[in-house]
């Protein structure tokens, strides 16, 4: 998009192969992909390799997130696996060329651990690491927001540690707290998706309330985003991170399903673009 770079993160959601979604991707206008490598067995130095060869940047890879509670173990085994884990990914981004690596600052919504020293120092060995591979670390806002909070507070001002604004997961996870307000000093990135907020009425949140819509198909006020995103002063690439799958036992996200891949690929970017002109 014209002064604007648009990204859209790969899903096997989308209904084609990775190497197709890339080509799809790149024909509906986007300028560059991330990659989610969450479940480990994604061949993240080929994507890249193959996005390059369309045209395409990539933005970043997220790395995987099931360990991220481990990171703050005070035991040391469990934490030395997950901390292993990332520096490894971190490792697999420097020589794939991708500069960010996404990752969550914790993962549990009935766990009641609380942020430790040990995790800091992991993480801080995680951030150490990045800044000698020259890449930089993005911290996710998910649910236990106190342990991203730490660790922005801890790294604040450390040029290889920043922050990924998820748009969703503030509305859903974050009872819409401002987050932009508090990090977007540190934002260096974002997961732009729609949602319709806690479902529950005692305030509960749940991984199901995270439907990852196009924008504009859930309740998030996108003009109140773009000012926000104005605000801090961000000017880099717009990151959407999108589903056409629902959740179990929701269906918000089933009518997807009626567009073929090319179609719907093409709507997230005619949403993606509405987004950029606010």
């Amino acid at each position: 998009m014209y002064k604007q770079k648009l990204c859209l993160g790969l899903s096997d959601s989308f209904g084609a192969s990775p190497e197709d979604l890339i080509e799809i991707i790149g024909n509906a206008g986007f300028e560059e992909i991330f990659i989610d490598a969450s479940d480990r067995n994604v061949d993240y130095a080929h994507l890249a390799d193959f996005a390059r060869k369309t045209g395409l940047g990539v933005q970043s890879l997220h790395a995987p997130f099931n360990r991220s509670d481990d990171m703050w173990d005070e035991e040391g085994e469990l934490g030395e696996i997950a901390e292993k884990e990332l520096i490894s990914f971190a490792e697999g981004c420097s020589n794939s060329e991708i500069p960010i690596m996404v990752t969550h600052a914790f993962i549990g919504f009935d766990n009641d651990r609380k942020p430790t020293h040990a995790g800091v120092e992991r993480y801080g060995r995680v951030a150490k690491r990045c800044e000698e591979l020259g890449i930089k670390l993005a911290l996710e806002n998910t649910e236990g927001l106190e342990f991203l909070d730490t660790l922005l507070k801890e790294f604040k001002g450390n040029k290889s540690v920043g922050f990924c604004w998820d748009s969703g997961h503030e509305l859903c996870y974050n009872f819409s707290k401002n987050l932009l307000a508090d990090y977007g000093d540190m934002l260096i990135c974002t997961h732009l998706n729609d949602n319709l907020g806690i479902s529950r009425y005692d305030g509960k949140i749940y991984w199901t309330d995270d439907l990852h819509l196009l924008p504009f198909d859930g309740i998030r006020d996108w003009k109140e985003a773009a000012e926000r995103l104005n605000k801090c002063g961000f000017n880099g690439t717009l990151t959407f991170e999108l589903t056409r799958k629902s959740k179990p036992n929701r269906h918000e996200n089933d009518g997807y399903a009626a567009l073929s891949t090319e179609m719907y690929i093409a709507e997230a970017y005619k949403r993606a673009c509405r987004v950029a002109s606010l």
